[in-house]
Parts: C-alpha cells; structure tokens; sequence
C-alpha cells in the first residue's frame, strides 16, 4: 500500500466506527427525547405508529447520508418510483449489514421483521416499538402480524434467507416470506441489493472494511403476479413453490451482477 492509500484506509476505519457509533447514539436519543414527545400527540394507533415510521425512515436517510459524506460507501438506485406503495411486500436479498437501513431509508412507511433480542437493546428498542416493527419470536403469530399489516394498507420488507447471505454460498430461502405473501394475496415487489466490495456480510466483523469504499446498488425489479401460486392446493405446496421461485430469481439476478462484474 501507497501512504495515500493507508492514510485512506485509516479515515475509512475510523469513519466506519463513527457511523456506527452515531447509529448507535441516534437509536437512544430518538427512544429517550424524540418517540415520549411524539407518544404525547393525538392520533389513533395506527397513526401513532405511521409517525414512528416516519420518524425513523428519514433517521435512516440521515444515516446512509453519514457514511456517503465520510468517503465509506456510494450508492446507486433504480426503480424508486415502484416503491411506497400500500400494501406493498418487499422481497429482498440480504448481502450486508446495512440492507434493511438503505431500504427503510427510502421508504418512508414500511414495517420489518426483526430479532426478538432487540426489543432488549437500548439502542434499537425505540425505533421498533415505535414504528411497530415485528418480533420473529413466534412463526405463527408473526405470519399472522405482517399478513394483517399488509391487509389494512400497510408495507413490509422481509428477507427470506432470514440472515445475511454468506458470500459465495447458495441462497436457502425460509418459508416465511411465500407464507406471507400467499396469505396475504398482496403486491410483491423484489428488490435485488448488490454490494462491490463485499463487506458487513455475516462473516466479517464491522471492522474488517474492505481496501476501498464500497457501492451498494438497490434495483426494484417488476411485481411478481401471485395468481398461479395461490391456486394451488394444499397451501404447503403453494408456499414451498413460490419459495423455490423467490430462490431460483435471485440466484438468477445474482448471476446476472457476478457476470456485469466480470466485464468491467
């Protein structure tokens, strides 16, 4: 490494660190300052919950915005205009540890899935009660709260692999996510995340950064018709199908950036 280069690599370390610790921070001031205020103002529980969204989703713009300015990522988006929609599902792979941020970043309502231990997490635990997040901690009574979200109007972005993606392993998709959509019969949208370099995979700690800044792509692929699958009988089947077709098109889109990447 040139001194140039190592003198980049240490700002990208440090800055890395501050992002993260900033997220941090930001979690706790908006559980201890922001979300009592807004608990305060009237509205119905939905409404209440629509604000914590919000809230969170431009926290979340904010952050992405951090790491952008410090010189640590870029970003490319496509297909904006076919997200924020109601009733909406969100299907999307899962290479890093900031996927769920960018995408809440730029949708301004949308509930998610998340770890039962966060509810425990000072950090995390104000944003996700507030903006009405849902616990995997029961299969069957998480199925049944995002079906419910999404048949009153409400988004949800879901990750079917359930974790972040190992590099260079097959995708294992969970049934969850086809459950879901197939009960819910509701507009789904993939989005395919990328990441060049690969970096905050499940494999490597936040520190292990990779040698440049790396560029995360967001691509909104076209809505995926259900018709075909929710007529198939008995519903085990259906949702075994339709994972197995989730599966097999980001193997494909995956396939289709590996190939780009190889060009260049």
């Amino acid at each position: 490494m040139t001194q140039k280069i190592k003198l980049g690599y240490l700002w990208r370390l440090l800055a890395t660190g501050f992002s993260f610790f900033s997220f941090g921070v930001g979690g706790l001031l908006l559980w201890v300052f922001v979300f009592p205020v807004l608990s305060l103002l009237p509205g119905t529980p939905g409404q209440k919950v629509s604000r914590g969204q919000k809230i969170v989703s431009y926290s979340f713009y904010l952050f992405i915005g951090l790491m952008h300015r410090l010189g640590v990522m870029t970003y490319d988006i496509v297909g904006l205009d076919k997200l924020n929609r109601p009733g909406q599902l969100i299907i999307a792979n899962h290479p890093t540890l900031v996927d769920i941020v960018f995408l809440i970043s730029r949708i301004k309502q949308a509930s998610c899935i998340v770890k039962a231990s966060l509810w425990q997490n000072p950090f995390m635990r104000g944003p996700i009660v507030n903006a009405g997040y849902i616990s995997n901690g029961d299969p069957e009574h998480m199925i049944a709260e995002c079906v419910a979200c999404l048949r009153s109007g409400g988004s949800m972005i879901i990750f079917p692999e359930g974790t972040r993606s190992l590099p260079g392993k097959p995708y294992r998709f969970q049934r969850g996510a086809a459950a879901i959509a197939l009960q819910a019969n509701t507009l789904v949208t993939p989005v395919t995340l990328t990441c060049h370099p690969s970096t905050l995979t499940k494999a490597e700690r936040w520190y292990q950064i990779p040698e440049r800044r790396f560029h995360l792509t967001l691509q909104v692929g076209e809505d995926i018709g259900l018709d075909e699958f929710v007529c198939i009988s008995p519903k085990s089947i259906a949702v075994r199908r339709f994972t197995q077709y989730l599966q097999d098109y980001f193997t494909k889109q995956r396939a289709v950036y590996n190939d780009d990447e190889k060009l260049e």
